[in-house]
């Protein structure tokens, strides 16, 4: 079997997700499957190009156990043809990549809290704004389950 290539994409990829990137490679090591699927991460916009992720997305990492080190960078037209699939994290960065895609190109481009998350929490908010670390606990959550939920969807030949 080939192996699955999955981009999660935020706004700047300093958030959301390298998050959703970390949870998705602890997903995989966990359920076996490291050598049939891969993971990155990358930005709409290029703000934070080479830029660690925020400090608050890191502890929340961390306190997870999950180790991260890749830096921040932004989609590329490649990315559409090299990536099976590329989550957005809200409508926004859906409308964004929907806008993005070359015509033609395989990736599948879903929301991830279409995976597992109720209607009313399937948006994983940025919380860069935020104060605190809830609301990148809340973006860990949220992405514990929609990964488990994608992997076991993916695997099951249902997405």
């Amino acid at each position: 079997m080939a192996q699955k290539k999955v981009l999660m994409i935020c706004l700047g990829n300093i958030c959301r997700s390298p998050i959703a990137e970390g949870v998705f490679q602890d997903t995989i090591e966990k359920a076996g499957v490291t050598g049939t699927w891969s993971v990155d991460s990358a930005a709409i916009g290029g703000w934070h190009v080479g830029n660690s992720p925020d400090h608050r997305a890191l502890s929340t990492m961390k306190k997870h156990g999950i180790k991260y080190s890749n830096k921040a960078r932004q989609i590329s037209k490649k990315d559409f043809e090299e990536f099976d699939y590329i989550f957005g994290m809200d409508n926004e960065n859906m409308g964004d990549l929907k806008r993005l895609q070359p015509k033609g190109t395989k990736a599948k481009c879903l929301m991830l809290g279409d995976f597992g998350l109720e209607k009313s929490d399937r948006i994983i908010e940025d919380p860069y704004y935020q104060r605190g670390d809830e609301g990148f606990e809340k973006a860990y959550q949220q992405c514990v389950k929609a990964c488990d939920v994608f992997l076991k969807e993916a695997m099951a030949g249902n997405v």
